[in-house]
C-alpha cells in the first residue's frame, strides 16, 4: 500500500492511483451512501481516513466526494489528534474514520481531549455484522457506545432493508451530525454495521437525503422568528399539541387562541387545560379517510406523546413541505418520520414566538374544513347512546360531574381508559404517557392527591388491569380522602378484543389478556374505602350519585362490564361518523 503525507488531501497527492476519475462510482452498502450523502449536506470538507478492509466502503466514498477532502493517516491514535487539530484551526466538524476492532479504542485519547475542549470531532468506525460480535470472529468487540462518557452521541447504523429502516438510519446520522454543534462543539461517534461483500462500487450517484435542520430557542431566538415566518407562508397550516402539563398549557392559552384564528390546532385532552369538549380527533380521521384537502402543507408538533394512534398513522402519511418538531434541550424525536426542522426549547417559549408571528395572517380555507368537520363530528358525539359499557359508564361519569358541577382533577390510566377519556372528558387528563405503562397509574393518582388533599377532589379512572397490579397504592398510610375512584372492570385487558386479528388466537383471554374473576370490594375492605358497584346503568347512575356526593372516603366505584360488549360499543360509535 502507498502511504500518503497526512498532509496532503487525496486530492492533490502525486500517487495517480488515488486521483478522482472524471465519472464517480460509490459503494453500494445504503448505510454507508446514506451517511456520505448527509456529511456533504452538513458541509463537513474534511476526513481523516485510516487503512483498513472493513471500512473500505466508507473511505472510497470520501475520498469519492468532491466536496470533502481526505487525508490519510495509519496510525489511528495519531489520525484522532490530527483531526482534533484541524477542528481548532477553522472550528468546522472534521471526521476520522477508522476500522472494525480494536482501531476505534486508539481514538479514546484523542476523543477524551476533544470533548474537554468542546471540538466538533465526528468518529466513524465500520463495524461487523451484529450477529458476530462476541463469537470469536476477528476483529470484533462491542464498538457501540464504547467511547463513552466522552462522548455526545453515540450511534450505530443498520444495514437498511426496507423504508422505515431507511428511515431510521437517516434518522440516526441526522442525530449525530445534530449534536456534534452543541454546546459550541462535541465528539460524536457514529458506528456503522457491514457485511460482506466490501468492495463493490457500482452506485452511480449518491441518495438525497433528508437533512434536518436544528435552532436552539434560547440562541437562535431571531432564527426561530424568521422559521415561524416561513411556516405561515403555507396554505395549510396545522398544530399538534402532545402532552403537555397544565401550567405550560394554562401559560400559553392566549398565545394558542390567537394559532387556532389562523391554523388548525389538534390537542388531546392531555394538552387541553380549557373547559370545554374534547376535540372529536379520531372522530373526524374516520370522517375524513384519505381526503387529502384535510391534510396540512405545514405541520408542527410540540409537546409529548399523543394517545390516538388513528392520528400518528395520519400524520406519518401526510407528505408536508414543512414538517418542525419542538424537542427539549439534547433530545432529538422525529415522531412523524418527515421532520424538516427542529426546535430545542421550552414548548411556551416556541408557541409564544410563533402566536406572535400571527399578526396580519389570514384565516384559511384549510382551518373552516376542519372547523365543519369538527362541528359535525360533535354533534353526532352528542347524540350518541352506548350500550351499557366502559364506554357509558365513562360518559355517565363525565355528564354527573357536568351536571353536579364538580371541581377536581382527573387521573385516567392508559390503555382504554385514557382512550375513553379523550372522547368524553371536559377538562385536563393526567395520565403516565411517558412509556404508556399500565404500572404505578393509581400509585399516580394517590400521590397527587397526598399532596393535594387540602386543597381539592382527586378522581382516577381506570381499568381492572392496571388497577389489580398497583394496588399496593392502597396499603398506605397516607392514603387521602380526597381520592375517588372509577374502576372499569371487564374481566381482562379489555383492549386486546379490540386488536384484529387476535381472536385467532385461543390462549387470548387466558394468557394474553390476563383474564380474571377479581373485584376490588375485599381490597376496599381491607384499607377501608368506601365500596361501590355497578352491574346495569340503574345502578351505575345512582352510585356515580354516592361516587360524588359521599362525606367520607377514600371511596371507590367498581363497574363491571362485559369485555365484548365494550368491544361492540366502541365499533358502534365510531361507525357512527
Amino acid at each position: 500500500m502507498s502511504l500518503i503525507s497526512p498532509n496532503s488531501p487525496i486530492s492533490l497527492t502525486l500517487n495517480t492511483q488515488y486521483s478522482t476519475p472524471t465519472t464517480q462510482m460509490y459503494s453500494n452498502k445504503e448505510n454507508v451512501n446514506i451517511l456520505t450523502s448527509l456529511l456533504i449536506k452538513e458541509k463537513v470538507t474534511k476526513a481523516v481516513v485510516c487503512p483498513g478492509s472493513r471500512n473500505s466502503p466508507i473511505v472510497h466514498n470520501l475520498c469519492a466526494c468532491p466536496d470533502i477532502e481526505c487525508y490519510p493517516v495509519t496510525d489511528e491514535r495519531s489520525a484522532g489528534f490530527v483531526a482534533l487539530g484541524m477542528t481548532l484551526a477553522d472550528n468546522e466538524p472534521v471526521a476520522v474514520c477508522v476500522t472494525s476492532g480494536s482501531a476505534l479504542l486508539n481514538l479514546a485519547p484523542a476523543v477524551a481531549e476533544a470533548f474537554y475542549q468542546k471540538r466538533p470531532l465526528i468518529i466513524i468506525s465500520a463495524d461487523r455484522p451484529a450477529q458476530w460480535i462476541d463469537q470469536q470472529d476477528g476483529q470484533t468487540l462491542q464498538q457501540h457506545r464504547a467511547l463513552e462518557p466522552n462522548i455526545r452521541k453515540s450511534v450505530t447504523l443498520p444495514e437498511p432493508h426496507n423504508e422505515e429502516e431507511r428511515w431510521y438510519c437517516n434518522r440516526l446520522v441526522n442525530e449525530a451530525l445534530n449534536a456534534v454543534r452543541l454546546n459550541d462543539g462535541s465528539p460524536v461517534h457514529i458506528n456503522v454495521s457491514i457485511s460482506e461483500p466490501l468492495f463493490e462500487y457500482d452506485v452511480p450517484k449518491l441518495p438525497d437525503e433528508r437533512n434536518i435542520f436544528m435552532l436552539h430557542a434560547t440562541t437562535d431566538s431571531i432564527c426561530v422568528y424568521e422559521m415561524a415566518a416561513d411556516f405561515f407562508r403555507g396554505k395549510k397550516l396545522m398544530f399538534v399539541l402532545g402532552q403537555l402539563t397544565p401550567e405550560v398549557v394554562g401559560n400559553s392559552l392566549e398565545a394558542i387562541e390567537a394559532l387556532k384564528k389562523v391554523a388548525v390546532v389538534l390537542q388531546e385532552k392531555l394538552a387541553d387545560d380549557d373547559i370545554g369538549p374534547a376535540q372529536p380527533i379520531d372522530e373526524v380521521l374516520k370522517m375524513i379517510g384519505d381526503d387529502e384537502a384535510y391534510r396540512p402543507d405545514h405541520l408542527i408538533y410540540i409537546g409529548g406523546t399523543i394517545v390516538s394512534k388513528r392520528l400518528r398513522q395520519f400524520l406519518r402519511e401526510c407528505k408536508c413541505k414543512m414538517s418542525i418538531v419542538v424537542n427539549g434541550i439534547d433530545e432529538f424525536c422525529d415522531t412523524f418520520m418527515h421532520t424538516t426542522d427542529m426546535i430545542q426549547g421550552l414548548p411556551e417559549d416556541v408557541i409564544g414566538i410563533f402566536a406572535n408571528e400571527t399578526e396580519g395572517v389570514k384565516k384559511c380555507d384549510f382551518v373552516t374544513l376542519w372547523d365543519k368537520a369538527f362541528d359535525k363530528a360533535l354533534a353526532i358525539r352528542k347524540t350518541f347512546k352506548p350500550r351499557f359499557s366502559q364506554m357509558l359508564a365513562v360518559k355517565a361519569f363525565h355528564e354527573k360531574m357536568r351536571e353536579e358541577a364538580v371541581d377536581g382533577e382527573l387521573f385516567y390510566g392508559n390503555s382504554s381508559a385514557v382512550r375513553l377519556g379523550n372522547i368524553f372528558s371536559d377538562q385536563y387528563i393526567y395520565v403516565n404517557r411517558g412509556v404508556n405503562g399500565i404500572e404505578g397509574s393509581l400509585s399516580t393518582a394517590v400521590g397527587y392527591a397526598i399532596a393535594h388533599q387540602e386543597e381539592e377532589d382527586v378522581y382516577c379512572v381506570i381499568g381492572d388491569l392496571s388497577f389489580f397490579y398497583d394496588q399496593n397504592a392502597l396499603w398506605n398510610e397516607s392514603l387521602p380522602p380526597n381520592l375517588s375512584i372509577l374502576l372499569l372492570n371487564n374481566g381482562g385487558g379489555g383492549i386486546f378484543h379490540q386488536l384484529p386479528g387476535l381472536e385467532r388466537s385461543p390462549y387470548r383471554d387466558s394468557a394474553i389478556a390476563a383474564q380474571h374473576m377479581t373485584s376490588a370490594e375485599g381490597i376496599c375492605q381491607t384499607h377501608d374505602i368506601v365500596y361501590l358497584s355497578a352491574r346495569n346503568e340503574e345502578e351505575l347512575d345512582k352510585s356515580l350519585d354516592k361516587l360524588f356526593n359521599s362525606e367520607e372516603g377514600p371511596v371507590l366505584l367498581e363497574v363491571f362490564t362485559n369485555a365484548e360488549e365494550d368491544t361492540q360499543a366502541l365499533k358502534d360509535y365510531y361507525q357512527a361518523f
